[in-house]
């Protein structure tokens, strides 16, 4: 997935040091307490201790209902419930193949990753 495919216009979880694109919702500002508007969005969502990854993925998917796109780096939980019933059922799943390094680490990453895009419809 790159930016020259979607032309992304905002990064809706993002701080000044690592968005993707000029316009960016930080986290003080609460992407999930927001309407995204009909932009073309990435988010890399945060998850970990008290993030939850699913919240994260029905609010990509109820703004796709209002003319967002948005494209997320998320890890492959296919094993859960929202997996099948948001991203395989109103998503388009691309796996990320091999272990992704980020932020200068030595070793890639010990999950497997996917994008999931939820298109917008576009009146």
């Amino acid at each position: 997935v790159r930016n020259a495919d979607f032309k992304f216009t905002l990064d809706v979880a993002a701080s000044k040091s690592n968005c993707k694109v000029q316009r960016f919702i930080p986290e003080e500002q609460d992407a999930m307490a927001q309407t995204w508007g009909r932009e073309t969005c990435w988010l890399n969502p945060p998850y970990g201790k008290g993030y939850r990854l699913s919240a994260w993925v029905e609010k990509a998917y109820r703004e796709s209902l209002n003319g967002t796109t948005t494209v997320m780096l998320i890890p492959a939980r296919t094993n859960t419930n929202w997996f099948h019933d948001l991203c395989l059922k109103h998503g388009e799943v691309r796996f990320v193949r091999g272990r992704p390094k980020f932020g200068g680490a030595d070793h890639g990453l010990p999950q497997p990753l996917c994008f999931v895009i939820f298109r917008g419809a576009k009146e």
